[in-house]
């Protein structure tokens, strides 16, 4: 773990300077969630690089604090042909951060490499028949059937990102990662002061023309970018980012741990805040290719041995306005959440029926790898709840607590666990990833093509065929209801509850939009 005196070090050059001449600069330092061990914002979803590509690239539509799609690098649409033609035409003036300008044909391979990896990008390219660039600036879909979410998929802000690339970088293979950060967003990101596991840096591009009109909101509406340079410090020790923002040596840190949160908030100059209404679900991920976790009553019998409250409680101890139980597969609170089957989760506990349960499934004592990320504050705690509850109902369990980036890589791998391979991975699944079918990453039934984990689930990806083809939003809930339902029979993975990550940072700033750090807006004084 990193030393106060290393901290210290690693600022020295910065924080010689007097805080005049630092604010003349327009600095803003901040502690992220962790390390941006991906840089490419359609080949992970990773939460860390989704607000890494937000500073870099920009989205053909934004999302308001009300979920609202609104254009943001286009001008505008039209719906023709009982909507089956989609005209999309971009705003003047957009230019990438190499000062080449922003085309149709730049958007229209980014849209197909985004939807080669997203869940939602691909339904949006099932209902496409053509998709071509009309002139340097529209873009042309001609439809199978309406698909009336189209700026939905095209501006979500769950992972993975539609980020829009120069054509260059855009025709990359999906499955090989773009290194080379060129966007047309609001900074550019600064490869020759990257320090991997220690430091990101950004600066403001000068060429990005916010859009005119209408009002800040999540990631809609205008995009002004006043800070000239933005640092981004990973410190993965609570205590050493605590006390590096009472002294003034960082800004603002993205999520403080809930220990630290009484001592934050007797701090005059500092302010706390939860960004994210949605929250992130905890889970426990199993991959499916192997056993124990091919076999569905294993998983099924899996069920019973869960206690949100345990887990959420270790993670954010007992105040309650920082985490829910009740959880089942959409955050609580939002129009599509449902209580359908959650007596799975809230029924007495009784492990030693459980234990019985995996041995009448046909569980044989297999080992189970379970990966935990040792420097997630937030997140390992689920790791060791579940490995000491999976022991506790009989399982052979291998906890594995290794570094969050290797961790990314490593679930990747369709290995045996015994040449690298998983069992099971801890993460969350976070903000409007949360919110619908369309998003929700951890539903999809479509083996090769799924999550990490690769399940293969035809009845959970025919309910959510139908929720596309509800007609309103009584028909949605009531197609969420059996879509959870069916998700109690396949368990893709085990739902723990929902955190609610508190924000801190210095009085002096402002600016700051919900949903997740973003950059723009935020000012100093």
């Amino acid at each position: 773990m990193m030393k106060r005196r290393d901290l210290l070090a690693m600022t020295a050059a910065s924080l010689a300077a007097p805080r005049i001449a630092r604010a003349a600069t327009r600095l803003m330092k901040f502690i992220p969630e962790g390390d941006v061990a991906i840089l490419d914002p359609i080949w992970t979803t990773a939460t860390v690089t989704r607000n890494h590509g937000y500073l870099v690239f920009d989205t053909l539509y934004g999302q308001t604090d009300a979920f609202a799609m609104e254009p943001q690098m286009v001008e505008g649409h039209t719906v023709e042909a009982d909507g089956l033609l989609w005209r999309l035409t971009l705003r003047e003036g957009l230019r990438f951060h190499d000062g080449t300008p922003v085309r149709a044909q730049d958007v229209v391979p980014s849209i197909r490499r985004f939807a080669a990896r997203d869940a939602f990008g691909r339904a949006l390219m099932d209902a496409t028949a053509e998709l071509t660039a009309a002139s340097d600036r529209v873009v042309v879909f001609r439809l199978h059937h309406p698909f009336p979410l189209l700026p939905n998929a095209l501006g979500k802000t769950g992972t993975i990102m539609p980020a829009i690339m120069p054509e260059r970088l855009a025709t990359t293979d999906p499955n090989t990662q773009v290194t080379e950060m060129v966007g047309s967003g609001p900074f550019r990101f600064k490869p020759d002061e990257h320090v991997s596991g220690s430091q990101v840096v950004y600066e403001r591009f000068d060429g990005y023309v916010p859009r005119s009109g209408g009002t800040a909101s999540f990631t809609a509406g205008p995009k002004v970018a006043h800070l000239d340079r933005v640092e981004w410090h990973v410190i993965p020790d609570p205590a050493t980012s605590e006390a590096a923002l009472s002294a003034g040596e960082m800004d603002w840190w993205q999520q403080a741990t809930p220990d630290l949160l009484p001592l934050l908030r007797r701090n005059p100059a500092l302010a706390t805040r939860q960004l994210d209404p949605g929250g992130a679900i905890g889970l426990l991920r199993f991959n499916e290719l192997f056993p124990p976790f091919d076999n569905p009553g294993i998983r099924r019998a899996l069920l019973g041995a869960i206690d949100q409250d345990e887990f959420m409680t270790a993670v954010a101890g007992e105040d309650r306005t920082l985490w829910k139980d009740r959880v089942g597969v959409f955050s609580p609170g939002t129009p599509l959440a449902t209580e359908a089957g959650i007596e799975v989760l809230t029924s007495k506990r009784d492990l030693p029926r459980v234990r019985q349960a995996l041995l009448d499934a046909g569980y044989r004592g297999e080992r189970v790898a379970l990966m935990s990320p040792s420097n997630y504050p937030d997140l390992n705690p689920l790791g060791l709840v579940g490995a000491d509850v999976l022991k506790r109902v009989g399982m052979n369990v291998d906890l594995q607590e290794i570094e969050w980036g290797t961790l990314l890589q490593r679930r990747a791998s369709r290995q045996p666990i015994d040449k690298g391979g998983w069992n099971i991975f801890v993460t969350t699944i976070a903000g409007t990833n949360n919110f619908d079918p369309a998003s929700q990453l951890g539903i999809r039934g479509n083996g090769d093509h799924a999550w990490f984990g690769w399940p293969t689930a035809p009845k959970l990806e025919a309910l959510r065929e139908a929720w596309f083809a509800a007609p309103d939003l009584a028909a949605q809930k009531a197609v969420c209801a059996q879509l959870q339902m069916q998700f109690w029979r396949d368990v893709p993975y085990l739902p723990l509850g929902v955190t609610y990550q508190t924000t801190a940072y210095h009085r002096s700033w402002s600016g700051m939009r919900a949903g997740f750090p973003q950059f723009y807006d935020i000012q100093q004084g």
